[in-house]
């Protein structure tokens, strides 16, 4: 049996908590001729934007310099978020030594000199669960909880 659809409230509630408790994401770019790649990234969430790392080099990296857009997806396929995300490369050497140590602390990796950061502003946010919940999942913007 299908549980009754949340409110918009505890839908934001539920994509802040995940928020802050998952560690991975699937992160979707697109070339510049329209090559799709989609990867796994470990990310932190300061209550306004995503954080992820990642080799410069790879397509995503790549893919996001000359985009510089995202879609990110976060959870299980009955417990979705997904967002579409302004991105900002950022090198590993201007990121604040306070907030490479939060990300690594999250995630379990310290990316090295290197390595990129990718900040990610959400444009839009959508969550949902079941069928019941599709026609109200998409969110306001999301605001950390009082």
């Amino acid at each position: 049996m299908t549980a009754p659809a949340r409110s918009t409230a505890q839908r934001v509630d539920d994509t802040l908590r995940r928020l802050e408790r998952d560690v991975d994401a699937w992160v979707a770019t697109a070339s510049p001729e329209g090559e799709p790649c989609m990867v796994p990234l470990s990310f932190l969430w300061d209550g306004a934007t995503l954080l992820f790392s990642t080799a410069p080099g790879n397509p995503t990296a790549r893919n996001l310099a000359a985009g510089g857009r995202a879609r990110v997806g976060i959870g299980q396929t009955r417990d979705v978020v997904l967002m579409e995300c302004d991105v900002e490369p950022l090198a590993a050497t201007g990121i604040a030594p306070e907030v490479a140590d939060a990300f690594a602390a999250k995630t379990g990796f310290r990316p090295g000199p290197r390595y990129v950061y990718l900040r990610m502003t959400p444009l839009w946010v959508q969550a949902w669960r079941e069928v019941n919940e599709l026609a109200g999942r998409d969110l306001p913007p999301l605001t950390p909880p009082r």
